[in-house]
C-alpha cells in the first residue's frame, strides 16, 4: 500500500491536476478514542452523497497516526489516546500535521491539529524532604535554595507559584530562571535556638490549572549553636600577576583569613569555590590548611589571560562560618610562541619575462602572543629577485618580482621568508618557497667562434661529410631545438650549390670533389634557427681552406725535344776541366710544399766517374777531365720525383756528345747564343759579374751592420741553398685569426713551424707586422 501511495503522490505531482487545501483543528489531549475533531469532507466542500465513491486516507508526519477519517460522513476522529507530554516535549504549542489523501479524483489536503494541554499532572518535588542547618546568629536576609518542583504540563497549567506555611522567621522568594521558577527560603529575622531548636515548614508548589493542582515539600530547619564570627580576609579582592609557563608547583599566593573566635571555632580551612570552571581546578590548587595557592597545571596566556578564583575560608565551628574573597590572577604573556607563516596562494612556476611587480604568492604571518611579543617583522633573507609587499592589513603580504628574471642565469629560486617577533628573546620562523622559472625564447643560437675555419684535403669523396658546425642555445626544450641551413648564393655556379647541410646536427656534405689546383679557399654562411615562437636565429661565416695532396707528377720543362719527349742532346769539348756545367734539367710540379719539392737523381749513366748530378738543382757537371779513351757519346737518364708521401716521378734523357775543341767552340757559340736569348746580352756578362762582386761586398757590409744591430726580424731570412736555383715551386700565404699561414716549396724560412695535420706542406709564420699594418 505504501508503494501505491508513493506512486499516487508522484502521479499527482507529474500531471499537475491536484488540488490542495489546509484545514486547522484543535483537540484537547484528554479526548477519548472516537472523539470527532472536525468534518474534513464538509470543510473541503465535498458532498455527502458522493462519499461512497471517494476514499480518505490520513498520513501523519510522525510514526504513529492518532487520527482517522470516517469514510461514511468524512469526519476526522481520534483513534488512539493522545499523551501530549509524550508527543510534544516542552512548553510550546503541540502541533500535528496530517496529510489527507482523497481519491476519485485524486487530491491531497493538509490538516493541522493542535493538541491543547489539560492540567492532568501534579507538581512534584525531586525529594519529599529537605533539611537545613542554620546558625542562630544568621543574619536576616540569608537565602537558602529549595528544591524546585517539576510539572510536565505546559502553559498556564505549569507551576505558577510556591507558598510556605505561615511562620515568623521564613518566607519564600521565587527567582525566575529561563522557563523555571527557583524557590528560595529567606530568613526574615534571626533564630533563637533556646526558644526553638527546630522548625518544620511545608512548601507547596501550585500550578495554574483550573482547578489548580499542587505538590508539597517538607522542610526541616535545625538551629545550631552560636559560632558568631566568620573568617574574614584582609581584602575582598586580591589581584595577582603571574607569568605564563611557570613551573608546576610554584607558589603564587598565601591566603590569610582571621577568625576572632577561640578554639575550634577559630580553626580555618581554605577551599576553592564550588562553582568555578573545571579548568581552574586543573591549573590551581589551594592547600586547605595553610592557604597556599600553587600552580598545578600549565598556565597558558594564549588559552586564558585571566582567572577569577572564589576562595572560601571556613572555621570548624558548629555550624561552620565561611568567609569569601576573590583572587584575580592576571596572566602575563611570555614570548613562547614563534610566529607562524601561512601561504594562502602560491604560483610556483614564474615566466622569465614577468614584469617587475608581478605577484607570485600571498601569505600572512600570525603570532599567538600579544603585545610586543606578538609584533612580527617579516622579511626575505635569501638573495633573490623577489620582495615582500605589505598589504593594507597588518601582517598580510604579497611576494612580487623586484627585477627582471633570466632563466638562463638562474632557473630555480628558493625564497626563504623569515618572520621574527619582537619579544625578548625574539623567536623566528622560516618558510621556504620553491619557485621554478619557466623559459621564453629570448636567446638566439650562439656559435662559439665566428668566423669558423676548416681545412679540407683536396680530392674529397663527393657526398661524404666534410665537417660539422654546431651552435648552442641557452633556452630549453623547443626554444633550444636548433636547425641549420646554408645561405645560398644567387648564381647557379655559386659554391653553396655544391654544399648540403644536415639541418639537425650541422653536418656539412660536399656534392663534388674539390681540387686544390683549381680552388684553394672558399667562404659561405650557415644560419642556426631555434624552434621557439617567434623563432630566433644567428649566422656564422665558414672559411674553408683546401689542403694540397700529391696528385700531380713532375713535368720536365728542359730538356724537351721537338717531338715533345723529355730528351735532349748536349755537346761539350773534350778539353773541359772537372766541374764544367754540362746542362741543367728543369722540372715543374703543380703541387706545393713538400708535394712540389723535387729531387733529381741519375737513374742511368754510361760512366759514373765522368758526370755528377746535383740532387736539388738538376745541374749536370763533369767530375773529371776527359781522356782519349773515353767514349764520345754518353747517355744520362735523370729521374725527377717529388717529396710527397707517395712520390710521383718523371724521367728525362740527356745525350752528351764529346767533340774536339774546334767543333766544341762552334757548339759553344751556338750555346752561348741560346744563353744570350735567355739572359739578355752575353756582352754584359763580365760587367754583370763585376757588379755582382761589388754588390756582394756591399751585402757583406750590410750584413755586418745588421748583426751589430741584433735585428730580430726573421721573416726576411731564408735558409739558402747555394746549389738550389733552378727548380720551380709555389708559395701561397693566407691568414687565420692572429696567425699567418704559408704553403711553400722546399725553401722554408727560419722560425717557421709545420702545422700539425697539414701533411707537411703548411707552414705557420710568426706575424711580424705592427698593429694596423695590412699586408696584401
Amino acid at each position: 500500500m505504501e508503494y501505491v501511495f508513493v506512486f499516487q503522490m508522484a502521479l499527482l505531482l507529474f500531471i499537475g491536476k491536484q488540488a490542495f487545501a489546509q484545514i486547522r483543528y484543535s483537540v484537547p489531549e484528554e479526548a477519548k478514542e472516537g472523539t470527532a475533531v472536525g468534518n474534513v469532507a464538509k470543510d473541503l466542500g465535498i458532498e455527502i452523497t458522493s462519499l461512497t465513491d471517494r476514499r480518505f486516507r490520513v498520513v501523519s508526519g510522525s510514526k504513529e497516526t492518532y487520527f482517522e477519517v470516517n469514510q461514511n460522513n468524512g469526519a476526522l476522529y481520534v483513534n488512539k489516546k493522545i499523551d501530549r507530554e509524550e508527543l510534544c516535549h516542552g512548553g510550546g504549542a503541540c502541533i500535528m500535521e496530517l496529510k489527507i489523501l482523497v481519491e476519485n479524483p485524486l487530491e491531497m489536503h493538509y490538516v493541522v491539529v493542535e493538541i491543547t494541554d489539560v492540567n492532568d499532572h501534579f507538581p512534584s518535588f525531586p525529594e519529599r524532604e529537605q533539611k537545613f542547618e542554620i546558625f542562630e546568629q544568621t543574619l536576616p536576609g540569608r537565602r537558602f535554595q529549595l528544591h524546585a518542583a517539576r510539572d510536565p504540563d505546559a502553559g498556564s497549567n505549569s507551576i505558577r507559584t510556591y507558598t510556605l506555611t505561615a511562620n515568623d522567621y521564613f518566607e519564600v522568594d521565587i527567582r525566575q530562571s529561563d522557563e523555571d521558577k527557583i524557590p528560595f527560603l529567606v530568613l526574615k529575622k534571626s533564630l533563637d535556638r533556646e526558644q526553638k531548636s527546630k522548625h518544620t515548614l511545608l512548601v507547596t508548589a501550585v500550578d495554574g490549572g483550573k482547578p489548580p493542582k499542587s505538590g508539597t515539600l517538607n522542610v526541616s530547619i535545625i538551629v545550631l549553636d552560636s559560632n558568631d564570627n566568620r573568617p574574614i580576609f584582609s581584602q575582598e579582592i586580591y589581584q595577582i600577576t603571574l607569568n605564563e609557563n611557570v613551573p608546576v608547583g610554584t607558589s603564587i599566593f598565601q591566603m590569610n583569613a582571621t577568625d576572632p573566635d577561640e578554639g575550634t571555632n577559630s580553626v580555618i580551612e581554605y577551599s576553592l569555590g564550588k562553582t568555578l570552571k573545571k579548568k581552574v581546578y586543573d591549573i590551581f590548587e589551594l592547600d586547605k590548611l595553610t592557604g597556599e595557592l600553587k600552580v598545578k597545571g600549565v598556565v597558558d596566556y594564549e588559552e586564558n589571560d585571566v582567572y577569577k578564583l572564589d576562595v572560601e575560608a571556613s572555621d570548624k565551628g558548629t555550624p561552620p562560618l565561611t568567609g569569601e574573597c576573590r583572587v584575580i590572577i592576571k596572566i602575563k604573556d611570555v614570548n613562547d610562541n614563534p610566529p607562524e607563516i601561512d601561504v594562502t596562494s602560491l604560483s610556483n612556476i614564474v615566466s622569465e619575462d614577468s614584469k617587475p611587480g608581478t605577484v607570485i604568492s600571498l601569505l600572512s604571518a600570525v603570532d599567538k602572543d600579544s603585545g610586543v611579543n606578538g609584533k612580527i617583522i617579516t622579511s626575505i633573507i635569501s638573495d633573490v629577485p623577489f620582495e615582500l609587499k605589505p598589504s593594507y592589513k597588518e601582517n598580510i603580504y604579497s611576494i612580487v618580482t623586484k627585477g627582471f628574471l633570466d632563466r638562463e642565469e638562474v632557473s630555480h629560486y628558493e625564497i626563504t621568508i623569515k618572520a621574527t617577533d619582537c619579544g625578548e628573546p625574539p623567536l623566528s620562523t622560516f618558510k621556504t618557497l620553491s619557485i621554478q622559472i619557466s623559459d621564453v625564447n629570448d636567446n638566439s643560437p650562439h656559435f662559439d667562434q665566428n668566423p669558423l675555419e676548416f681545412y679540407l684535403i683536396e680530392n674529397n669523396v663527393a657526398g661524404a661529410s666534410l665537417f660539422s658546425v654546431s651552435a648552442t642555445d641557452k633556452d630549453v626544450n623547443d626554444n633550444a631545438a636548433i636547425s641549420f641551413h646554408v645561405v645560398r648564393g644567387a648564381t647557379k655556379n655559386d659554391i653553396t650549390s655544391f654544399l648540403n647541410i644536415n639541418s639537425e646536427n650541422g653536418d656539412i656534405l660536399a656534392l663534388k670533389s674539390f681540387d686544390f689546383e683549381t680552388l684553394k679557399t672558399f667562404q659561405f654562411r650557415v644560419v642556426a634557427t631555434d624552434s621557439g615562437t617567434p623563432s630566433l636565429s644567428s649566422n656564422v661565416t665558414v672559411n674553408v681552406f683546401i689542403l694540397d695532396q700529391n696528385d700531380n707528377a713532375p713535368v720536365i720543362l728542359y730538356p724537351v725535344s721537338s717531338n715533345g719527349s723529355a730528351e735532349g742532346v748536349e755537346e761539350i769539348p773534350r778539353n773541359v776541366n772537372a766541374g764544367h756545367l754540362v746542362t741543367k734539367v728543369r722540372a715543374y710540379d703543380a703541387d706545393i710544399g713538400y708535394n712540389g719539392w723535387l729531387l733529381f737523381s741519375l737513374q742511368e749513366v754510361t760512366d759514373h766517374s765522368l758526370f755528377g748530378l746535383d740532387r736539388y738543382t738538376g745541374r749536370i757537371r763533369t767530375l773529371r777531365s776527359f781522356t782519349e779513351t773515353d767514349e764520345a757519346e754518353h747517355k744520362l737518364v735523370i729521374l725527377v720525383k717529388d717529396n710527397g708521401n707517395v712520390s710521383l716521378s718523371a724521367t728525362a734523357t740527356v745525350i752528351v756528345k764529346v767533340v774536339e775543341p774546334k767543333e766544341a767552340f762552334a757548339a759553344d757559340v751556338k750555346s752561348a747564343t741560346n744563353v744570350d736569348e735567355e739572359d739578355n746580352v752575353t756582352f754584359y756578362l763580365i760587367i754583370t759579374l763585376g757588379s755582382v762582386s761589388v754588390l756582394f761586398l756591399i751585402s757583406i757590409i750590410v750584413l755586418i751592420a745588421m748583426q751589430c744591430s741584433k735585428s730580430t726580424d726573421y721573416t726576411s731570412k731564408y735558409l739558402q741553398e747555394t746549389n738550389y736555383d733552378g727548380t720551380l715551386c709555389h708559395s701561397i700565404q693566407y691568414r687565420s685569426g692572429d696567425k699567418r699561414y704559408m704553403l711553400v716549396g722546399p725553401r722554408m724560412s727560419i722560425g717557421s713551424t709545420i702545422v700539425p695535420g697539414s701533411h707537411a706542406n703548411t707552414l705557420m709564420l710568426p706575424d711580424r707586422r705592427t698593429p694596423g699594418e695590412v699586408r696584401a
